[in-house]
């Protein structure tokens, strides 16, 4: 190890001393206490996740007063927000996994509206880095990535009503609208699209045991979107006869996209979650989607032509009905038999 990363370790546990110190001091102790249990999850000097217990006692704030719950959230994002250590950052995000897995429903329901303006990019770590040396630089990359991963996470708990965790019954979708159904889609496989952006390059931090559990709690959302993708897929394919034929191209757009995904994924799991079924399934429904486009443009194509057949024969019947004189002017009409 070398001095410079040595100093780096050293400074981030002072800091934390000195964090730890600053919320012993402080007159506002319920805040303070929720703060150093925050601290205790996402110390400095060390790229292994936080401990079982440590995690179990911040879940364990969920179980309070919705004051509590929102005071460990606040002090969540605060700890992510201050940070420029790749390391704490990245524990930080584990913590807010763990919070939207495993917290109660006060607990996620805080995380769900921070802040209050809501959005896509409420973490707003697009533009971290952490530029001690080329390690934290290529960690930095992993935070940017892991940071996207639970924001689709909670952008899908959003459109579908529910966390991944906690999936819906499939007869439930079965009266849903053909366009609340490709919605659900759209962002199920933004999921899967952004999860295939993993920083290809650094792929070697794996070895590191934070990273690794990383991937393992992102392998096991990703394995529930391909859950949820089945179900609409199914259903949608059930109804391809009565889409229109926007709907069979917004559908048809959605296979391509997540077909696209597949080899970018397969980077990050290897040969975990294939879920042959799945991609089974999608091949198959392709295929009958661009059959059914086909059909639909063809059968638009008959009814333009018809349309001006019908257009022809009116303008020759109406010349028959009258006559131009030399002067341009119409003179008189002749009978038409019918």
């Amino acid at each position: 190890m070398g001095y410079h990363k040595r100093l780096r370790i050293v400074s981030g546990i002072l800091k934390d001393k000195g964090s730890f110190v600053k919320t012993t001091l402080s007159t506002k102790r319920h805040k303070a206490s929720t703060r150093r249990v925050i601290l205790r999850a996402t110390t400095h000097g060390s790229s292994v996740p936080p401990s079982d217990h440590r995690i179990a006692a911040v879940i364990g704030l969920g179980h309070g007063s919705r004051f509590t719950a929102c005071t460990c959230i606040q002090a969540v994002m605060d700890r992510l927000h201050r940070t420029k250590d790749s390391s704490v950052a990245l524990k930080c995000l584990y913590i807010i996994h763990n919070i939207i897995n495993k917290g109660s429903f006060i607990l996620k329901d805080q995380l769900a509206v921070y802040p209050s303006s809501g959005g896509r990019n409420f973490l707003n770590l697009s533009t971290f880095r952490d530029g001690s040396d080329s390690e934290t630089c290529d960690m930095s990359a992993w935070v940017r990535w892991y940071a996207g991963i639970l924001e689709q996470n909670l952008m899908v708990s959003r459109i579908l009503g529910y966390h991944l965790n906690s999936p819906r019954s499939k007869n439930e979708i079965i009266g849903f609208l053909n366009s609340d159904l490709l919605k659900e889609l759209d962002v199920l496989v933004n999921f899967a699209d952004h999860l295939g952006n993993v920083p290809a390059d650094s792929l070697y931090l794996q070895r590191k045991s934070l990273v690794h559990e990383i991937v393992r709690l992102v392998s096991e959302d990703y394995r529930s979107v391909q859950r949820e993708i089945f179900v609409r897929v199914t259903e949608l394919g059930a109804r391809m006869a009565s889409l229109s034929w926007s709907e069979c191209t917004e559908f048809l757009s959605c296979i391509n996209r997540f077909e696209g995904c597949k080899d970018r994924i397969a980077v990050l799991l290897v040969n975990r979650n294939r879920n042959d079924d799945l991609w089974g399934l999608i091949k198959e429904t392709k295929a009958n989607l661009v059959a059914a486009i086909e059909k639909k443009e063809n059968k638009g194509k008959m009814v333009v032509v018809a349309t001006a057949d019908n257009e022809s024969n009116n303008l020759t019947r109406f010349s028959q009905l009258f006559r131009l004189a030399p002067s341009g002017r119409w003179l008189s009409f002749d009978r038409v038999t019918s």
